[in-house]
């Protein structure tokens, strides 16, 4: 489809004037003629022009006065004016007034017309080129800005407190609670907690529901590691101070203006926290090696595995870096007190599993939900997904069943009438010596059942009792099968 030739409006009120210019522009324009200024408006109402050439002197109104009103309404279109007149002011009101693109000093030539013109319809074409490429770059923008912010959306959903799985009337929910008021207002918080608890998905939920949810955020566990790598990994260094001889930037340079988590701080020592210390109070730091000292804005986040008030107590800790620290202090609670959560949990970690390792598996049964549910998990997050790991891996069905799970937990009997869930706590416990056998050979005899899957034969053997003796203690200590299942002779062979 051939591209349409631009409109050019001419205005003059001599005809022959008129004339002349349309025989050296119609062969590349689309030329509209008008005798005065009344008549080239009705035609701009009528007809999209791309550029207007106008003589100056007019009767009625003048050209620069035409062109004045036209730039107001029709700002687009490129504005010639044709005049006799050299006068620097006149040319200086004219482009000041009308915004002439440019002067044609009469005589004209025609081929000095006809370039005047190119160039002018060639500036209105780029003009709205330019102008819609603006717009798609305002439109792309916007959706750029529209997907940037829906992947922040996701990354809150993924990462944030949505991420934190819980029961609605888990223990957990205080914790969340606190933690959601604590993200907004930008002070130091403490969480306390068992290790495996969840405390750096806390932190991290946290850093993305404040106002540094767009700058980094960086984590590191202290636990175990020795001063100097400890003052390399937050401080930095400079050339020539470390092994390899380059420089390196610490956590605490990289997280200006984001949020550092801090996990084990019950474990540093006081030359490090005096460290920490001077950092909150904003005294700076100086990098390994270095002579000067540098700030940080940063968000620190402190994660303890004991209570650093008895540690203050004992004169283990610096109390002004424990008031520091502990501007807003929230207790993680461990997943022994979050029971009504770990069938949530555990079908998460599961479904992680299975698709990492690429094994299709449905879920776990009841009786092992409840196993689960009931142990204490003193390894809390981590041991459960190690159990979990194990399971998945020893599993021949679709649907995990509680023979699978491992013989500690499994010797810690679900249901809240037990005596403690551990063989410890037995051991360590009162009642006579008859009472706490007792209990533990029950916790035996369920635990060998579940993992042959109450094949009370195979249980015997291996127990080296006989099927009579078996079934005589099951029925002394009220074991039953949890699936209330009668087992015919042929299952039990």
């Amino acid at each position: 489809m051939p591209t349409p030739r631009p409109f050019v409006l001419l205005v003059d009120d001599e005809p022959h004037s008129l004339s002349a210019m349309r025989m050296a522009l119609e062969d590349e324009f689309e030329i509209l003629t008008a005798p005065d200024a009344a008549a080239a408006a009705r035609l701009m109402e009528e007809e999209w022009v791309q550029v207007v050439v106008c003589d100056q002197r007019m009767p009625g109104q003048t050209g620069v006065e035409f062109l004045t009103g036209l730039r107001e309404r029709w700002p687009e279109t490129v504005r010639l004016l044709i005049t006799g007149y050299t006068d620097p002011s006149a040319i200086v009101d004219a482009i000041n007034l009308a915004g002439i693109h440019q002067f044609i000093a009469k005589p004209w030539h025609p081929d000095q017309l006809l370039m005047a013109v190119r160039n002018a319809a060639q500036l209105f074409h780029l003009a709205r080129e330019n102008e819609r490429l603006a717009l798609e770059m305002r439109r792309l923008a916007s959706t750029s800005e529209s997907r940037l912010e829906k992947r922040r959306r996701a990354l809150r959903q993924e990462q944030g407190f949505d991420s934190v799985l819980r029961a609605p009337n888990s223990p957990m929910n205080g914790t969340v609670d606190a933690a959601r008021q604590c993200a907004a207002f930008d002070v130091p918080v403490l969480l306390t907690g068992e290790q495996g608890t969840g405390k750096e998905q806390l932190a991290q939920a946290m850093h993305l529901a404040s106002l540094r949810a767009d700058r980094p955020f960086y984590a590191l566990d202290l636990t175990g590691m020795p001063d100097e790598l400890v003052m390399i990994e937050l401080l930095g260094a400079r050339r020539g101070a470390v092994a390899g001889g380059t420089s390196r930037i610490g956590l605490i340079q990289k997280a200006d203006r984001g949020t550092l988590y801090l996990s084990g701080i019950e474990t540093i020592t006081p030359e490090l926290q005096l460290v920490l210390l001077r950092i909150l109070s904003g005294r700076g730091f100086t990098p390994v090696g270095g002579q000067e000292t540098l700030t940080s804005n940063l968000r620190l986040i402190a994660g303890a595995g004991t209570d650093l008030a008895a540690l203050v107590a004992e004169g283990r800790f610096r109390p002004d870096l424990y008031y520091a620290l502990a501007v807003a202090e929230i207790a993680v609670p461990p997943l022994r007190a979050r029971r009504s959560d770990i069938a949530m949990l555990a079908q998460h970690i599961l479904a992680e599993l299975a698709a990492r390792h690429g094994k299709p598996v449905h879920g776990f049964d009841g009786r092992a939900l409840e196993f689960l549910e009931n142990y204490d998990w003193l390894g809390n997050l981590r041991e459960l997904s190690n159990e979990i790991t194990r399971m998945l891996i020893l599993a021949q069905d679709s649907v995990l069943g509680a023979d699978l799970i491992s013989r500690r937990i499994l010797q810690g009997p679900p249901g809240e009438d037990g005596a403690g869930r551990l063989t410890q706590a037995v051991l360590v416990g009162d009642g006579s010596l008859k009472e706490r056998v007792e209990l533990i050979e029950m916790r035996i005899l369920r635990e060998t059942l579940t993992r042959h899957r109450w094949n009370k034969s195979r249980a015997a053997a291996e127990l080296g009792v006989s099927r009579v003796g078996l079934r005589a203690k099951l029925d002394r200590y009220g074991v039953k099968d949890p699936a209330e299942r009668h087992a015919t002779p042929e299952e039990e062979e």
